[in-house]
């Protein structure tokens, strides 16, 4: 098996591998490319966005800066849109959905390391190379949700259809759909009802 299914499966693996480094690097570049581009720009930033994507829903857009792992395990839907300086570690699969919304600053991260310290230590291989072990849980974030500014999702963590989620949490663990949810760590508040709705 290779270190780049041993990722996708969810498995320790070595992130200093030479194809996953290159990857990476595919990816940052991509980045810097969209992330230099001009407002006036947009299809350039169309295209550099389904090359960067694994799945590039239509309509789908990202204020820059963007920042991606690997880009290529991300999924988005359509109408998808992101507010500025939005990061997506996507070592395992990220899935979202139609029509969700992120605000600024929002991070997405599927890494997650060991919890005992002796298997996060740093390791060396027989040329002197230095390399740790990690793994990735995926996350999915279901149609119509909306995650505010400053929010924070860990790996494992699926987001239901039509949930909002409140400025700054961090989600820890699912979160079911159509309600309102926040904190660190984020907590369902209340559901959403047609109280909420502004257009009478």
């Amino acid at each position: 098996m290779t270190e780049r299914e041993k990722m996708l499966s969810g498995q320790l693996y070595d992130p200093t591998d030479e194809e996953l480094v290159a990857l990476r690097m595919k990816v940052r570049r991509l980045c810097e490319r969209y992330n230099a581009s001009s407002c006036e720009e947009q299809k350039l930033r169309s295209e550099l966005l389904r090359e960067i994507l694994g799945k590039c829903g239509e309509d789908a857009y990202m204020e820059p800066d963007i920042r991606f792992d690997y880009g290529c395990n991300t999924f988005t839907g359509k109408n998808f849109f992101a507010n500025f300086n939005c990061v997506i570690l996507d070592v395992a699969a990220v899935h979202i959905g139609d029509d969700v919304m992120f605000g600024p600053n929002v991070t997405i991260a599927t890494p997650l390391h060991p919890l005992l310290a002796r298997e996060r230590k740093i390791r060396t291989r027989e040329d002197g190379s230095k390399f740790d072990l990690e793994y990735a849980k995926p996350i999915v974030i279901e149609d119509g949700a909306w995650l505010a500014s400053g929010v924070t999702v860990t790996g494992g963590v699926t987001i239901g259809a039509g949930a909002v989620i409140g400025a700054g949490s961090v989600v820890t663990r699912d979160i079911p759909p159509g309600v309102v949810a926040a904190g660190v760590p984020c907590k369902v508040l209340r559901p959403l009802s047609e109280e909420d709705a502004m257009e009478k």
